[in-house]
C-alpha cells in the first residue's frame, strides 16, 4: 500500500505540472515553437543525462546479472506489446504504433524515481533503448509502409542509444567522471520530470477534446495499452525471482505507461494523422492516472 500512496502523490504532482503546461500553452505563453524547444531539451539533453546517471553506480556481479536479466525481460515485454497491438490494429498503423510503445522516458522514469530509488532507473535503461530502436525501425515502417532510409545510422546516432552506450562504458570500466560533471548530470536529469509533464500538458492543450471523447477506438486502444498489455507483463514478470522486486516493479511501470509521445512526433514527420496521434497520447495519459496505481497495488499483493 505504501508504494501506491507514493505513486498517487507522484501522479498528483505530475498532474499539476501538466496543468501548468496546458495553461501556458492556452494563454500563448508557450508557442508551438517553444514547445518544440522543450521537446528537444528533453530528447537531446535531459533524458540522456538520466540514462547516463543511472549507470554511475558501483559495478557488482549482482548488478551485471540484473542488467542482463532486465534486458531480456524488456525484449520479451516489448515483443508481446507489439504482437498484441499489431493483431488488434492491422489496418490502423497509428493505433498499432501508439499501442505498441509506452512512455517510459517522459512518464515512467519520474514515477520510478518517486516510488523506488534512483538506481532502479538502471534496470529500465535497456527497455528505453530497445523501445527507441524499435520506434525508429518497426514504428516508422508501420507509418510509411516501407523501411526508412538511413535507418541504421539514425538508430546508432539517436540520443538514447548514445547515452546508453556511454553509460555502459562507464559502468563496465568503472570510470567515474569528475564531481563537477556528475553534479551537472544530476541537475540536467532533474529537468526530466517537470519538462516532460509540461510537454504532456501542451499535447493536451492541442487535442480536440470533444472529438477525442466520442472516438470509441481510442478507448479500445487505451484498454489494450493500459490493461491487457500490463496484465500480460505482470504475469511474465511474476516468473522472475522474488528478490528482483525493484527491477520487476520498475519494468512493470514502464510497460504500464500510457502511449509514448513519439507517436505524434513520427506521425507529423511522415505526414500521417498528427491530430489522431495526439489523441491517443492524451486519452491514455488521463486514464493511466487510475490504471497505474491499481496495477502497482496488484503487483505488490502478488509479489
Amino acid at each position: 500500500m505504501e508504494y501506491v500512496i507514493i505513486l498517487l502523490k507522484q501522479i498528483l504532482m505530475m498532474a499539476i505540472l501538466s496543468a501548468c503546461g496546458f495553461l501556458l500553452f492556452k494563454t500563448k505563453k508557450i508557442t508551438p515553437e517553444g514547445s518544440k524547444t522543450i521537446a528537444n531539451i528533453l530528447i537531446y539533453i535531459s533524458l540522456p543525462c538520466v540514462i547516463v546517471n543511472s549507470f554511475l553506480t558501483q559495478r557488482t556481479d549482482e548488478k551485471c546479472l540484473g542488467l542482463a536479466v532486465s534486458a531480456g525481460a524488456a525484449a520479451v515485454l516489448l515483443g508481446v506489446s507489439m504482437l498484441v497491438s499489431r493483431l488488434a490494429f492491422r489496418r490502423d498503423p497509428i493505433a498499432a504504433f501508439a499501442c505498441s510503445f509506452s512512455n517510459p522516458g517522459f512518464f515512467g522514469i519520474p514515477l520510478i524515481l518517486g516510488v523506488l530509488t534512483e538506481s532502479a532507473v538502471f534496470y529500465v535503461a535497456a527497455f528505453i533503448a530497445f523501445l527507441n530502436l524499435l520506434q525508429w525501425s518497426y514504428g516508422v515502417s508501420l507509418l510509411t509502409g516501407a523501411k526508412a532510409k538511413g535507418l541504421a545510422k539514425k538508430i546508432l546516432t539517436s540520443p538514447f542509444m548514445i547515452a546508453t552506450a556511454v553509460g555502459l562504458v562507464l559502468f563496465f570500466t568503472r570510470l567515474q567522471p569528475p564531481q563537477l560533471i556528475r553534479t551537472a548530470l544530476g541537475y540536467l536529469s532533474g529537468l526530466n520530470t517537470p519538462l516532460a509533464m509540461f510537454t504532456v500538458g501542451i499535447y493536451l492543450a492541442q487535442a480536440d477534446i470533444k472529438k477525442m471523447l466520442v472516438n470509441k477506438k481510442l478507448y479500445l486502444l487505451a484498454a489494450l495499452r493500459l490493461l491487457l498489455i500490463p496484465a500480460a507483463s505482470l504475469a511474465l514478470l511474476t516468473l522472475l525471482p522474488k528478490d528482483l522486486f525493484e527491477m520487476k516493479l520498475a519494468l512493470l511501470i514502464c510497460a504500464a505507461c500510457p502511449v509514448g509521445s513519439n507517436v505524434a512526433v513520427y506521425a507529423q514527420l511522415h505526414d500521417c494523422d498528427h491530430a489522431y496521434a495526439v489523441q491517443t497520447i492524451v486519452i491514455s495519459t488521463v486514464l493511466s492516472v487510475v490504471t497505474i496505481p491499481a496495477l502497482v497495488r496488484l503487483a505488490a499483493v502478488i509479489w
